[in-house]
């Protein structure tokens, strides 16, 4: 019951690193059906490609065998060195056939999984010991289905076969006044027509196949709300240290700014909601820059510093109203501002003058 229940709590989609973390364990989504499909009509395709090459050999390799009988002893040496030599002429017979099934096998696979190879899935696991989850395993909604495709797969090459079969039944009577090459070669054709039936018919059930492995993946992946929370917290930190983090962040940065503040040449507010900081060095800037800025409480304290430093405070509206909105703190105004920061900076300028006076 507590397995039951948990496995209904887990609502929510595998999070990328959930589908990662599965990927690296060799958990993926993939259907041995239509690896097998691919591998059984290359088959098929190859021996109607390469019987031609595969009869000159056989024929050689018999004419050879049955014309040295009689002339060889029959000692356990020469039944063993013709047994390997026999052996030998299959295996390069077979070898382009093998070679073409394992290449079609391999990229059956890696086009449903793509690049894979996982160390994890050949370690041992003592849970496949376990006869409790043995039996689960049994008895599933994963084992139903794979009942259903095996029965499924029988019916559908016996109606095939039958089907195949039947539609050639007028061609069968006029095989007994054939030869064997025409017999052979009726036989050959009606096993690759048959096979290639029976090869597209399992496409379809091997395509459905794969739907439900990907889905039956995606629902094993599944996560409980309380997964994402500590998957979260393990990867990307407890979201309260977080906000914590960024609330002392803000602090210093606030701090930093209002040290700055005391630096500035020219304070332009609102006059009561904006406060907007300006310095300008002419030797080392290229146009003066916003060094703090804030609103209500901040503002107020900036023009707190200001007056604390002797600071000029210059009631403009639309030209603090503009620094505030478009001018980040640390960066040079716009050009479009120039003249407005100037006739300040010649106020501040002509101040500074008459206070020297």
């Amino acid at each position: 019951m507590a397995d039951e229940s948990s496995s209904q709590d887990k609502t929510e989609d595998p999070t990328p690193r959930r589908i990662r973390d599965a990927r690296k364990k060799g958990q993926v989504a993939r259907s041995q059906e239509l690896s097998s499909v691919a591998i059984i009509s290359a088959g098929f395709i190859s021996l109607l490609i390469l019987s031609p090459f595969l009869l000159r050999q056989m024929s050689g390799l018999y004419i050879t065998s049955f014309s040295e009988l009689g002339k060889v002893p029959i000692t356990p040496n020469n039944f063993i060195y013709l047994f390997e030599k026999w052996g030998w002429e299959f295996v390069k017979m077979l070898a382009p056939i093998m070679l073409i099934l394992s290449v079609i096998g391999f990229f059956a696979t890696f086009l449903q999984v793509g690049p894979l190879f996982s160390f994890e899935a050949m370690e041992p696991s003592f849970d496949k010991l376990d006869i409790t989850k043995g039996i689960k395993r049994i008895i599933s909604v994963k084992s139903l289905f794979d009942l259903f495709r095996d029965s499924s797969k029988i019916i559908i090459i016996g109606v095939v076969a039958y089907i195949t079969l039947k539609g050639e039944i007028n061609n069968y009577i006029p095989l007994m006044d054939k030869g064997l090459g025409q017999v052979l070669l009726f036989g050959s054709k009606l096993t690759f027509k048959l096979g290639i039936r029976c090869a597209m018919a399992l496409l379809i059930l091997a395509i459905l196949d794969l739907m439900y492995q990907r889905y039956n993946h995606k629902k094993q992946l599944k996560m409980s709300k309380q997964e994402v929370k500590e998957e979260m917290k393990q990867y990307e930190g407890d979201p309260q240290i977080k906000a914590k983090i960024r609330r002392i962040q803000r602090e210093q940065a606030m701090k930093r700014m209002l040290y700055d503040a005391k630096t500035a040449d020219v304070v332009v507010t609102n006059p009561t909601k904006i406060a907007v900081a300006l310095k300008y060095d002419e030797k080392g800037m290229t146009a003066p820059k916003v060094i703090a800025k804030g609103q209500r409480l901040i503002a107020e304290k900036i023009k707190e510093i200001a007056m604390k430093f002797s600071i000029p405070i210059v009631e403009n509206k639309p030209l603090a109203q503009s620094l505030f909105k478009y001018v980040e703190i640390g960066q040079e105004i716009p050009d479009n501002l120039y003249k407005a920061v100037a006739e300040v900076l010649a106020y501040v300028h002509r101040l500074n003058e008459r206070a020297h006076r």
